[in-house]
């Protein structure tokens, strides 16, 4: 029976996200084309917060926790575990006020409404995970970027999402490489728990109805006088404490 509610209520669910991805896809370019980098990102932080509250379609639930105030007057790089595609809506919607811009494989900025396009306009890294150079060109840009504007980026050190509940290794180079024109950016780690079980093929159908989703924005980690590894594994550290705690 449970089986069956999760087709029923995936259906349901992908008829509305498709519908969402159509209307924002023309929302966000009468935005940025006619109003600007500004109207555009308000578009965006709408469009995902449609996004997050979609899951609540499959009877799933959504919980966004943060442990303490981040600064708007430094650049932020957030570090994530990556379970699904569906990692993403929250953290842009609960984490707007910081400009979250992320590092994402390049294949993914053409051919997706609404989602290729806000890759392409925000000034994303779009990396190419076969060729290292242009990997490293592209997060240097953003570093700079996020830089000279006090934004915020997003990386999953992981580099592809994990099948398990087991963390992957985190590669230090994507967030070196963040830190080398962003030097006095604040590192966050951020726990998220559930996406895996809600997407358990990685597709989208059918997603696990009734699905806990939560997102944890942990305390940040000051990386004057650390290098690159001691950061990532302060900050896989600090993902893995809490996932293992609540699967405990």
């Amino acid at each position: 029976m449970k089986k069956l509610l999760d087709y029923i209520l995936s259906v349901v669910y992908l008829l509305y996200f498709g519908l969402l991805l159509v209307i924002f896809h023309v929302v966000q370019v009468i935005a940025f084309n006619v109003f600007g980098k500004k109207a555009h990102k308000k578009s965006v932080d709408f469009f995902n917060l449609m996004l997050t509250t979609s899951y609540y379609v499959t009877g799933s639930t959504v919980k966004f926790e943060q442990l303490e105030e981040y600064p708007t007057d430094r650049p932020i790089i957030f570090i994530a575990n990556h379970q699904s595609t569906f990692d993403i809506p929250s953290i842009i919607w609960f984490l707007r006020k910081h400009q979250p811009i992320f590092v994402s494989k390049q294949e993914l900025a053409k051919g997706i409404p609404s989602i290729s396009y806000n890759l392409r306009k925000s000034g994303a890294a779009l990396i190419d995970r076969k060729d290292p150079k242009q990997a490293v060109a592209e997060i240097l840009k953003l570093s700079r970027y996020i830089h000279e504007h006090n934004y915020s980026a997003v990386i999953f050190p992981e580099g592809t999402r994990s099948k398990t509940d087991e963390m992957k290794p985190f590669a230090e180079g994507g967030i070196s490489a963040l830190l080398k024109k962003a030097p006095n950016a604040l590192v966050v780690p951020i726990a998220i728990q559930g996406t895996r079980r809600f997407n358990p093929t990685n597709g989208m159908f059918p997603l696990t109805s009734f699905s806990k989703l939560s997102w944890t924005a942990l305390k940040g980690i000051e990386p004057k006088g650390k290098t690159t590894t001691e950061i990532a594994e302060e900050a896989k550290e600090a993902i893995a404490k809490v996932i293992y705690s609540k699967q405990a």
